[in-house]
């Protein structure tokens, strides 16, 4: 019988401390000091929630309906189609990839079909052409699903793709070329939903008040997890659970907020980076979701108040043991200007002994007969001691193990611990002005209408000299 307590992810921050690192760590009475700070983040979250740009709260706990509609879509889709491509970016993509790699065999799309139980799955998170080329050489769109997921229905880069498949559909399929694609998108407004009630597409929504980064627990993370034979139900339930359990405004009793606390307290600190290096290949890509998330949310330059604060910490990936072997030694002996998170975990899902071999050479004999997750942790744990020994500020959040209901509560776990850092650097966490920018230059070089001033100062820009341009 599945033990939810049991299955409770925990929260550690002794390395961050003065107590585990000297000096450069935060002491007791800094953070007993920064409640009154913290409880102020804790209310601004918490009176927010499932408002403005907050429905992310809500989604473990209002989908029951929608839930049962992707489960029937889902059981399908694994009865008649052979691939499931995803068309999205940013948080389209992410989300999907990182819990796609979590909870499924992690070389899914190699196993037989008879061991795979369903469809292979791709994310096409970007334009190279390359990229597209490759898909279409190893996949038969008349055996595929596709699923376009824009809110705006307006993303440049996924609409670009649902052109080239759609023409590919067309040519292939007729009429019903409209039966192998789902549109995930605004149910209110944008490009998408009009084309999906004009073609007939099924459709699901993405709540207005539901950002990309922030959309993993909705359709655009629970289809993909769905059809894959992921249980959505397990993973919200996960998701809401440590909602419901991070009710405190004492941080010393709400893990997500004391670890937003420690994160701002570090900034403050000069630590203006954050890695995330978990220790299991399952959870590789929980990091690449997580840069997303803590990158687009905090990286901002003004301030709620209007003023110019350049607030934000560059979170940086990494895995473990791989990343020993390449980024430890600038943790440990480079500037103190990082904050190290690891991610453990407790019980892998499999076991493989290291067989004995080699007696006559004893460097090599010592690891005989020792499972290799066990191996894996002792690196951990001596990683950790050689940081903590370097007075380096590292965390550690351990997951019993790497299942639908730990992964829901890791994704609210950063969520929150993003909305509460984002509440203490008094900042908007849900807009993305940077991105916006860039958009805005890529459609003026299109020459897009209405986007001629944007493309006047572009053409005005400071034009590059070929004295700073040197051939290799």
């Amino acid at each position: 019988m599945f033990d939810k307590q049991e299955n409770r992810i925990r929260f550690d921050y002794n390395n961050m401390t003065q107590d585990y690192i000297g000096d450069k760590g935060l002491s007791e009475k800094e953070l007993r000091d920064a409640k009154p700070l913290a409880a102020n983040a804790y209310t601004k979250v918490k009176d927010g929630a499932g408002k403005g740009w907050m429905g992310w709260t809500d989604l473990p706990f209002n989908q029951k309906e929608i839930v049962a509609d992707v489960l029937e879509t889902a059981k399908g889709i694994r009865r008649k189609f052979k691939n499931f491509v995803v068309l999205g970016i940013g948080g389209s993509a992410l989300g999907p990839i990182a819990v796609f790699q979590a909870l499924c065999h992690l070389h899914y799309n190699e196993l037989p079909a008879r061991k795979r139980k369903g469809p292979k799955f791709y994310v096409e998170d970007n334009v190279d052409p390359e990229r597209m080329l490759a898909l279409l050489d190893i996949i038969d769109v008349k055996e595929t699903m596709f699923n376009v997921v824009t809110k705006s229905g307006a993303t440049s880069e996924t609409m670009s793709q649902y052109l080239v498949i759609t023409e590919l559909l067309k040519k292939e399929l007729g009429e019903d070329y409209k039966n192998h694609v789902i549109a995930t998108t605004s149910q209110s407004k944008g490009n998408l939903i009009k084309l999906a009630k004009q073609e007939g597409f099924k459709t699901y929504y993405i709540p207005d008040s539901v950002g990309g980064r922030f959309s993993e627990l909705c359709p655009v993370g629970l289809l993909p997890a769905a059809v894959l034979g992921i249980d959505i139900k397990m993973m919200l339930k996960g998701a809401g659970d440590l909602y419901k359990r991070a009710n405190s405004a004492d941080p010393f009793k709400n893990a997500p907020l004391m670890a937003a606390l420690l994160q701002y307290l570090a900034m403050d600190k000069g630590c203006n980076i954050s890695v995330m290096m978990p220790y299991a290949d399952s959870l590789k890509y929980m990091a690449d979701w997580y840069c997303q998330l803590w990158g687009e949310s905090l990286g901002k330059a003004v301030s709620l108040d209007g003023e110019l604060v350049y607030a934000g910490q560059t979170p940086v990936k990494a895995l473990g043991v791989t990343d020993q072997h390449s980024q430890i030694q600038l943790y440990t002996e480079g500037p103190f200007d990082k904050v190290i998170t690891f991610i453990a975990v407790d019980n892998f899902r499999g076991e493989y002994i290291i067989p004995q071999g080699l007696p006559e050479y004893p460097d090599v004999n010592f690891l005989c007969n020792n499972d290799m997750g066990l191996l894996l942790n002792n690196e951990r744990r001596a990683t950790e001691y050689a940081l903590t020994k370097a007075q380096r500020m590292n965390r550690t959040i351990y997951v019993p193990q790497v299942n639908a209901y730990t992964i829901g509560q890791l994704l609210m776990f950063f969520m929150l611990e993003t909305a509460y850092c984002g509440a203490l650097l008094n900042i908007d966490t849900f807009n993305q002005p940077g991105v916006e920018e860039g958009k805005k230059a890529t459609f003026a070089l299109f020459d897009r209408k209405g986007f001629e001033e944007k493309k006047a100062e572009l053409n005005s820009a400071k034009a590059k000299s070929d004295r700073f341009i040197i051939k290799g």
